[in-house]
């Protein structure tokens, strides 16, 4: 539970931060098409740190299982995944990056389905 929290944290942290930086620091820096696609890294990031605050939260009240542990991991690896490789993106402009981007939104497509798998299991 306390990785995941803590996971929740830093990813809720950095998406501010990057969110701010995107805002201030690379307007009129890099172009609009990217710029929103930086945007776009940002949103999934925040959104999966909420999702990283459920699975924290359900392990602390029901403990672990699997389902939970592993949605968890996959929220987080599809933050590394989807939103860091539209990051790489929007300031190197290399389109053959956004070729990863798919696996990180696998990743939290995954995630979601072991959540709803969690969901259904309760009694």
């Amino acid at each position: 539970m306390k990785i995941f929290l803590f996971l929740a944290a830093l990813n809720g942290f950095l998406a501010v931060a990057l969110g701010a930086f995107g805002a201030h620091g690379l307007e009129g820096k890099i172009p609009d098409k990217y710029l929103e696609t930086w945007k776009t890294g940002v949103t999934y990031q925040m959104f999966h740190a909420g999702g990283l605050i459920a699975v924290a939260l359900l392990i602390a009240k029901s403990g672990a299982s699997a389902s939970l542990t592993w949605a968890g991991w996959l929220f987080f690896i599809g933050i590394l995944l989807f939103s860091g490789s539209l990051y790489i993106l929007s300031v190197t402009q290399i389109k053959v990056l956004g070729a990863i981007t798919p696996l990180g939104g696998v990743a939290f497509l995954i995630g979601w389905v072991l959540l709803m798998i969690y969901a259904l299991k309760l009694s």
